[in-house]
Order: C-alpha cells, then sequence, then structure tokens
C-alpha cells in the first residue's frame, strides 16, 4: 500500500508480513509491530533518539565476545530477562518450583565432579562453604540421576573467565543426583559484584543512576529427562543488595538460608569460619532442554 500518513505505517508492515506460514511467528511479530510503533508514538520518538538507540543496538553487538555477552546483560538490567523466566516456570509462582534467569556466565563443560567434592580449583581466598542439596519431582520423591550444573562468583565478585588469576573452571561443577536426589559440594561463601559496565548496559545504568549490585548468589542448572529443565540461583540472605538486584533476579524462594558453622566443620582442613547451605530444589515434569551457553 502506498503511505499517505504515519498510521498507516503499522497497517502496511502487518500485512507485509502477514504471509509468513509459521503461525506462531505471524503472532509475535504482529504483537511486536504493534508495540514497537505505539512506543515510538507514545514518547514521539525523535530521529537522534532513533539513531542512538540504533547505535546503542550495534555496540551491544560489538560489546559481545567469547567471554562476555552483553546482549543477555542488557536484558538482565531490563528486567526482562525475570520476566521472561517467571513467565515460563512455575506457573507464575505458583507452584514450589523456584527458577530465576540463567545469566550470561554460564559455561555448557564445567567439569564432571564427585558427590561431595570440591568446586574450587584454584586458591579461592574466603570462608569454605558446605552445601547439602535435594532435588525432588512435585510429589515430593527424590530424584536421582539429575544432571546439576553449578557455577558462581569468587568472593573478589569475579567468575573465573573475567579473572586471569583464577585456574579455568574454578569455582564450577557437574554433578549427579544419588538415589535420595542429593548433590553436595564444597566451595567459598560466594560475594556479590558489580555487574560489566563498560558496554551499553553500564551506561544505562550510570544514566538512571542505578547501582551496577548483584546480590551473592549461587548459580544451579538441573537437567533431566522427563522434566522441565531448572534454571535457578539461590542467594545469601544477609546480602545488602537482596532488594535492589540490579538485574532483578531475587524472589523470596530462592533466598537461601547460608548458615555459620559452630563447632568442627566437615572438612579436617578448616580451622576458622565456615558456612552451609541446605536446599531443596524441585524439577516439573515437562521437556528438558538445554539453553545455549551464552560464553565459551
Amino acid at each position: 500500500m502506498i503511505i499517505a500518513r504515519q498510521e498507516d505505517v503499522t497497517e502496511a508492515v502487518l500485512v507485509a508480513m502477514d504471509g509468513a506460514e509459521d503461525a506462531r511467528l505471524r503472532h509475535v511479530m504482529a504483537a511486536f509491530i504493534r508495540h514497537l510503533h505505539a512506543f515510538a508514538r507514545e514518547v514521539l520518538l525523535t530521529e537522534a533518539e532513533f539513531e542512538y538507540a540504533i547505535g546503542t543496538l550495534n555496540r551491544i553487538g560489538q560489546a559481545t565476545n567469547e567471554s562476555h555477552n552483553e546482549g543477555v546483560l542488557f536484558s538482565d538490567a531490563l528486567g526482562l530477562s525475570t520476566l521472561v523466566c517467571l513467565l515460563n516456570n512455575g506457573q507464575n509462582g505458583a507452584t514450589e518450583t523456584a527458577a530465576a534467569l540463567l545469566g550470561p556466565f554460564w559455561r555448557a563443560n564445567a567439569p564432571l565432579t564427585e558427590n561431595g567434592g570440591s568446586i574450587v580449583r584454584s586458591p579461592t581466598p574466603g570462608p569454605p562453604l558446605f552445601v547439602d542439596c535435594r532435588i525432588r519431582d512435585a510429589r515430593g520423591l527424590p530424584l536421582a540421576g539429575v544432571r546439576v550444573d553449578v557455577w558462581q562468583a569468587s568472593p573478589a565478585g569475579m567468575y573465573e573467565n573475567q579473572d586471569e588469576t583464577q585456574a579455568d573452571m574454578n569455582l564450577r561443577g557437574v554433578f549427579e543426583t544419588n538415589a535420595e536426589g542429593r548433590f553436595a559440594f564444597r566451595s567459598v561463601k560466594p560475594a556479590g559484584y558489580p555487574v560489566p559496565t563498560h558496554g551499553p548496559t553500564g551506561e544505562m545504568l550510570a544514566a538512571q543512576k542505578r547501582h551496577p549490585y548483584r546480590p551473592a548468589h549461587l548459580h544451579v542448572l538441573a537437567f533431566k529427562p522427563g522434566f522441565k529443565t531448572l534454571i535457578t540461583q539461590v542467594f545469601v540472605d544477609d546480602d545488602e543488595h537482596l532488594e535492589s538486584d540490579v538485574v532483578f533476579g531475587v524472589t523470596q524462594a530462592l533466598i537461601g538460608d547460608f548458615r555459620k558453622g559452630e563447632g568442627p566443620a566437615p572438612a579436617a582442613d578448616v580451622a576458622g569460619e565456615w558456612f552451609s547451605l541446605a536446599y531443596t530444589f524441585v524439577m516439573e515434569p515437562g521437556e528438558a532442554v538445554l539453553p545455549q551457553p551464552p560464553i565459551k
């Protein structure tokens, strides 16, 4: 159609796309165009603002590499990652399943580690942490044979791929639950950290006068055929940024009970302060699909 006025543009685009054979593609793209064009009209988007937005998209791509995914980070900081996660997991919070965003730091090839083993693979200062977890189904029955990825930042606030002083795969491991649905490991108590701010995400946070901090947490990804892949995080309960997580990832169900140890630690080589964490995860029946790793 020939465009006679600005109101015609949206209809012209919708008509042009209507030939797509995939019904879901037609539905998603039509909604995207309607909302995108409505946004431009609502804010009376200027040409300079449009050019800046396109430049930001380009710079998000340019800032992404094998060890950093700026696109995921930008989505996280907009709250979109958490929103999509909650829309698609646990019936919008109506079940015990506690899901969370994947984040930009999962790697798919962490080393298989024996139950009870350590994921500390290079000297890492910080209080030892002993984690003892269970995975069960919605009926309360233990799930054996679940492949469980765990990963975390160091107490210095950096993942090992960001920090050349840490060994490759430090504070990462893969476990398999036993007949009791249990997996356990030794680590160090995580600390909160700022997300990378060298790219467009950092510019946005600075412009909005927002801090860049995430509260301390452990990441967990649980995979078993016949069950929906569970991607989640467990947050340290006394972290100062629980209520202001820069990526809006904290829900009440994800706050763990990180207890300061009393008496002798579970390991003979620990003489000072130590912590423990016990947590139970619930997996729902569904399709077992692994996400695309944000980094290599």
